[in-house]
């Protein structure tokens, strides 16, 4: 049977609810969760919250077994942290399946893979979607299923197909102070009532544009974070702001009271659909959940 690849991101959240998934449908949760605790563990060290036993060429070469089929493979790279440190992050491991192998491959941008054909399938959080080729409108985008709707088939032959279920939100955040200038809730509507400074991360500029609306923006200008500020302690001093959360506490830390959870920042399923095979589709059966029904790809 033949392999299939499928670009992933090499680090982080995304990577994992991939391993997860796939896991789940194949029985290989040890394999998953070595390579989930090798990842957290080298991201420790990279942070100083770890001492190494080994230096970082023969953590490398322990971890990789190159001549030994479905083990993962890892590799190296600069770290943007202060002295770019390096760190290891995942490249590949190929997984047996009912449809063939599946060769996971470790990819920086994992969605401008497939957006230059270079794969059918891959993995990539539906934030850097929302920031890359989605339509900006008046009415705002609330769910992943509404994505496929908002992407110019002229701009891309990407489509979602769906999402893992590794949900944080994009959450709108205010000063009691802000609260009391509007009676009812912290929503979309409070932001179209609203004039005044609205702060965001810079990189999120054009995904707070889409889940919003741009028609509740009139009269928001938007402001960004400090540099290695928290930026929770950012929306606090403007008083309104657009930032993920989980539980809220840290936001709550910050005497900030939590809105609406304007969007799901979550790892979703890509297909590119000019490459599309009888393969490809049965290989993207496998990241489903069995009771899911898929996205319509365009």
């Amino acid at each position: 049977m033949t392999t299939t690849r499928v670009a992933v991101p090499r680090k982080g959240r995304p990577l994992e609810a991939v391993l997860e998934r796939l896991a789940g449908r194949t029985g290989t949760t040890d394999l998953a969760d070595d390579i989930i605790s090798t990842l957290r563990y080298e991201k420790a060290v990279t942070k100083g919250n770890q001492d190494a036993v080994a230096d970082v060429y023969h953590r490398i070469s322990d971890y990789s077994s190159l001549d030994a089929p479905y083990k993962p493979e890892y590799t190296l790279l600069r770290d943007d942290r202060d002295g770019m440190p390096r760190r290891i992050v995942f490249d590949s491991v190929t997984v047996p399946t009912e449809h063939g192998d599946v060769q996971l491959v470790g990819r920086e941008e994992p969605f401008r893979a497939l957006r230059t054909h270079e794969f059918a399938l891959g993995f990539d959080s539906a934030d850097l979607v929302l920031e890359e080729v989605v339509q900006l409108r008046d009415e705002p985008l609330t769910a992943i299923h509404e994505i496929n709707d908002r992407i110019d088939p002229l701009d891309t032959d990407v489509r979602v197909v769906t999402g893992l279920g590794d949900t944080v939100y994009h959450t709108l955040l205010a000063t009691p102070e802000v609260m009391d200038t509007q009676d009812g809730p912290l929503d979309r509507d409070f932001v179209t009532n609203y004039e005044g400074e609205l702060c965001i991360s810079p990189r999120y500029e054009r995904l707070v544009e889409a889940v919003l609306g741009t028609s509740a923006l009139d009269g928001v200008s938007f402001t960004y974070p400090t540099e290695g500020g928290e930026e929770e302690a950012d929306i606090a001093a403007t008083g309104l702001g657009v930032y993920l959360t989980v539980t809220g506490s840290t936001a709550r830390d910050h005497g900030l009271e939590l809105g609406e959870q304007l969007f799901p920042s979550e790892t979703v399923l890509l297909e590119n659909a000019h490459e599309r095979t009888e393969t490809t589709e049965r290989v993207a059966s496998l990241f489903e959940e069995p009771e899911e029904t898929a996205l319509q790809s365009i």
